[in-house]
């Protein structure tokens, strides 16, 4: 069976939904300093991406509301929610990600 670009997209923009509940309501104790170590994105890169999209198809989004899109809430209110001071060994693993993948 063959999907047309119609039903791809839709699949594409339920695995999304799917990834935003993820990070949104089972593991929002997940650092995006961690997934930026792991999987070198955060929900940071994915609201940049979200704004650029919109902004693709000629929808005007500030940086703030693309934020609360994928973060579910205000950013400064999901900060103070989940957000932890990320530890020297975070910012260590971090700084040997951006080298390991500098370039």
């Amino acid at each position: 069976m063959t999907e047309t670009d119609f039903e791809t997209t839709q699949i594409q923009a339920a695995a999304f939904r799917r990834l935003l509940q993820h990070l949104l309501q089972e593991r929002p104790d997940v650092q995006n300093i961690d997934l930026m170590i792991n999987a070198g994105f955060c929900r940071n890169c994915l609201a940049d991406w979200y704004r650029e999209a919109a902004e693709q198809r000629g929808i005007t989004m500030t940086k703030d509301e693309a934020r609360e899109a994928i973060y579910g809430m205000p950013f400064a209110q999901w900060k103070a929610q989940h957000q932890r001071e990320a530890t020297p060994e975070q910012l260590a693993a971090f700084e040997a990600a951006q080298r390991r993948h500098a370039g």
